[in-house]
């Protein structure tokens, strides 16, 4: 294997300040560990700078893009593994709880299906059968989103899961 190409401090703090504002701006937070956090950073400069996509810093790239849309970070199970668990596979995204210090981030299981069973992607139309997962429906702004639940915030408005309604199935 190639050696990893060489990230500076300055390329991880530029990127940390965008990618703090992005989150914030969706209702999202980054992991509070600011050690941690720069480390994934570096991680995602370094699969850009090889790959030419930022794939997640803890999951195996493919040097395909295509095949890694579902790990490009933000990846596609971000959302999922928050409401379920309160981070996402990498940690980098952390839920409110853990942001404030109230339940610390742990391992969770890898949702990524094995390569053999991946679409490109997971929420494709599954032919006439309707959608492979629900769209919901922000009741306050109108955002829609496909997957198996609302997310914990809307991206746009910021408001709470519980003000999402089931739209299509």
């Amino acid at each position: 294997m190639t050696p990893a190409p060489d990230v500076s401090d300055r390329e991880v703090e530029e990127y940390l300040v965008r990618i703090q504002k992005d989150a914030e701006s969706g209702g999202y937070h980054l992991n509070p560990d600011l050690e941690l956090t720069r480390s994934l950073i570096k991680g995602i400069i370094i699969n850009q700078k090889r790959y030419g996509y930022r794939g997640c810093p803890c999951r195996l790239c493919r040097n395909n893009k295509e095949r890694d849309l579902d790990i490009i970070c933000p990846c596609y199970y971000r959302d999922q593994d928050l409401t379920e668990f309160g981070n996402c596979y990498c940690a980098l995204y952390v839920s409110e709880d853990i942001l404030n210090g109230k339940k610390e981030t742990g391992p969770i299981p890898e949702r990524r299906p094995p390569a053999e069973k991946r679409e490109t992607s997971p929420h494709s139309v599954s032919g006439s059968a309707g959608l492979s997962v629900p769209v919901w429906r922000c009741r306050v702004c109108g955002y829609l989103c496909g997957r198996p639940q609302p997310p914990a915030k809307c991206p746009v408005c910021h408001s709470a899961s519980e003000r999402f309604e089931r739209f299509m199935e």
